[in-house]
């Protein structure tokens, strides 16, 4: 059986990598810490993986979905973020540094999602 995947926007496989490869980083997070890391870590990484299967498939409500997580992303973002760097503002330890930068990226990077999806809802069928 030949799978066939109709890629019509290049931008819609680019965001939808993206919420699946933030969807394994969250439940890989969970696991790695032996399940004791926050329920929320789990639901979100749960909902990225769905919303990059339904940008895959260009269903209608992947664009609600992709709203709903910006702003769960977002709140989760900057909750992490702003203590973080806060606490830790000059600190030369290259980790923290990433974390910083990965946190941000993440952030930026969700925000393009949500601009593009909500942009183009109108491919969405």
């Amino acid at each position: 059986m030949k799978v066939r995947l109709k890629i019509e926007s290049i931008g819609v496989v680019v965001f939808s990598i993206f919420y699946a490869a933030v969807g394994c980083l969250l439940l890989a997070d969970v696991v790695l810490a032996s399940f004791s890391a926050p329920p929320h870590i789990g639901v979100l990484g749960f909902l990225s993986l769905v919303t990059a299967y339904g940008l895959i498939r260009r269903s209608s409500w992947s664009v609600v979905l992709v709203a709903v997580l910006f702003f769960l992303g977002i709140t989760f973002g900057a909750t992490e973020l702003y203590p973080s760097i806060v606490k830790e503002t000059f600190n030369p330890n290259p980790e923290i540094l990433l974390f910083h930068l990965a946190l941000t990226a993440y952030l930026i990077t969700i925000t393009m999602a949500t601009i593009y999806v909500v942009a183009r809802r109108s491919d969405f069928s």
